[in-house]
């Protein structure tokens, strides 16, 4: 038997089943007129910003990553409710602007930007975060051309990484910004060259749950900063501090004391640099934001014994569940939380092993599973579904097409 990653705090049931939003998993299935889906929750959402407000400095602002989950009622509920959007492509480019969203607020970062993307960016005054002396150049001559004054930011690659990162983005030779030590040199060239200079992103990892480790990234984020800003002559009217706030997805993980990362934070912005002082000093967060507030609701299409082992066959899979597969990353797979949404408050009475319906042995959604005892039509929730399920998964694959998705 292989244990199942914890279950979010905010899930409890209703007539027997998991509630959503008030709402049970059957109703919602039966209203969304097929399965499988996604369920997002607004309130979740709102309370995870709001208590993330709490707990970290008020002068700290927030950014949502909208690669986590683009769905569009997503973006229209999120917002308000942070202080700025970030994209990675000119397709979310294209999201934002649908969705009404003042495109003063996006920075654009990402390596690989093609010229129409620097250009739709730098029209809708987009903040470009640059990847390379190339980019910048690109940016600048397009800008030109457009007679635009471009935002302009420099991606840098520092020399650290964000220890227990589940995915490392700097430290190293890299594909993601400009190496540290050449930041300077290119800050002074763009800045002479009459750009809005918007200043620096540093991006170190993600899914960190260890708050030691994202103190110390902090730490290292704010005195690089501070010494590039010194060593290319200027001040910093932005710093986006990078991410890196993880969730618990499997067996043994426990959530990130925020509240202890916040008071470090805000000892250390008691005594900012001159470089930094009037900085706007963001976090850029996607999966924090959006990750347990989702639920992936699959049904149960087939029972059946192989060689003593039962499989729950359902209509769902990695092509909508791809990091809950065990594709999307993981060295070792390990089972994400899910449970049997149809009988969620039942005592777990089998082993069981839950797949997809693909034609592949890599669609698992959990294996050797203790679960209360299911059977066709019961449905199975898939929990932490909020963040890079439907954004990353091969919807497309073997013609099975992208799950329903509503926000309640």
């Amino acid at each position: 038997m292989k244990p199942l990653g914890p279950i979010p705090a905010g899930y409890s049931a209703l007539n027997g089943e998991l509630a959503i939003g008030g709402r049970t998993a059957s109703a919602l299935a039966e209203e969304a007129g097929q399965t499988p889906l996604f369920v997002y929750s607004s309130a979740m959402i709102a309370q995870r910003i709001a208590d993330l407000r709490s707990a970290l400095p008020e002068r700290l602002k927030i950014n949502y990553a909208i690669k986590a989950n683009s769905f569009a009622p997503v973006l229209d509920f999120i917002s308000p409710l942070v202080d700025g959007l970030d994209i990675a492509s000119g397709g979310e480019l294209a999201m934002i602007q649908s969705a009404g969203i003042d495109t003063s607020r996006v920075s654009f970062a990402g390596p690989g930007k093609r010229d129409s993307e620097l250009e739709a960016a730098i029209a809708a005054g987009v903040t470009l975060n640059l990847e390379s002396a190339n980019e910048a150049r690109r940016a600048l001559a397009i800008a030109e051309r457009l007679g635009r004054t471009p935002a302009l930011a420099i991606r840098v690659n520092p020399d650290f990484e964000l220890k227990g990162s589940g995915m490392k983005m700097g430290g190293g030779a890299k594909p993601f910004g400009i190496d540290a030590d050449q930041v300077p040199a290119l800050a002074r060239e763009i800045i002479a060259a009459g750009c809005n200079w918007r200043g620096m992103h540093i991006f170190t990892g993600s899914q960190a749950l260890s708050a030691e480790a994202v103190i110390d990234m902090q730490g290292k984020v704010l005195a690089l900063a501070d010494r590039i800003a010194g060593e290319a002559g200027t001040v910093l009217p932005k710093l986006n501090m990078g991410g890196g706030f993880g969730i618990p997805y499997f067996p043994g993980d426990t959530p990130l004391d925020i509240g202890m990362v916040g008071k470090a934070l805000e000892k250390r912005f008691a005594d900012l640099p001159d470089t930094l002082a009037e900085a706007e000093l963001f976090v850029e967060l996607g999966r924090y934001l959006v990750g347990e507030a989702g639920v992936y609701l699959t049904r149960i299409v087939d029972r059946k014994v192989s060689h003593g082992e039962t499989y729950l066959v359902t209509d769902g899979g990695l092509h909508h569940q791809l990091a809950a597969s065990g594709n999307f990353g993981t060295v070792v797979r390990r089972n994400y939380p899910v449970a049997i949404a149809s009988r969620f408050d039942a005592e777990p009475e089998e082993e069981a092993n839950v797949v997809g319906c693909l034609c592949t042995p890599l669609d698992r959604l959990a294996d050797k599973a203790h679960l209360p005892p299911a059977e066709v039509g019961d449905l199975v929730a898939v929990f932490c579904a909020g963040a890079y399920g439907a954004s990353a998964s091969p919807s497309a694959f073997l013609g099975q097409g992208p799950a329903v998705e509503v926000l309640v």
